[in-house]
């Protein structure tokens, strides 16, 4: 329901603002504040976004939780997307979201109201898989066959052979 409102009432807030801000300045000013606000949107989401990945891959080479800058970069690209989107209403809550504190607040409001449980970060520190002290270090050996005719060596260890 709250989605069908929303998709209902943007277009509706849009439309008069516009006629709202045309009548008072006039066609172009009106659609030069448009374009203008898209392309200044478009520099601040990128330059937001890049910091947010920052802030995402210092996390997880910490080992911390990548939770608060995976949530601030889906909110960077929301608010991208609202930038690009012609209009007032929703060129005004894409600015809003491109203002770090404002983004803070509106995750420290939806945390309050999140529960999250059964979730486990592991982090290596490195692009590997992620090690287990708790686990021993299996050492094998292995020997190149140069044909296809050769048979490997014997098996000493019971696994079957293909």
């Amino acid at each position: 329901m709250w989605l069908f409102l929303l998709f209902v009432m943007v277009p509706i807030i849009e439309i008069a603002l516009f006629i709202q801000v045309g009548g008072a300045i006039g066609l172009w000013p009106t659609l030069a504040i448009v374009v203008l606000t898209a392309i200044i949107g478009t520099a601040l989401m990128r330059a937001q976004g890049v910091m947010a990945l920052n802030r995402l891959q210092q996390a997880i080479a910490d080992g911390g939780d990548p939770g608060t800058p995976l949530i601030e970069g889906a909110m960077i690209l929301v608010a991208g997307v609202l930038l690009l989107t012609p209009g007032f209403f929703t060129d005004t809550v894409g600015l809003l979201l491109l203002l770090p504190p404002v983004r803070m607040a509106l995750i420290r409001w939806g945390s309050a109201r999140v529960l999250a449980s059964g979730f486990t970060f592991v982090s290596t520190g490195s692009a590997g898989p992620a090690r287990r002290p708790d686990r021993d270090t299996i050492e094998a050996e292995y020997s190149v066959l140069d044909d296809d005719d050769q048979e490997p060596p014997e098996n000493p260890s019971g696994w079957a052979k293909r």
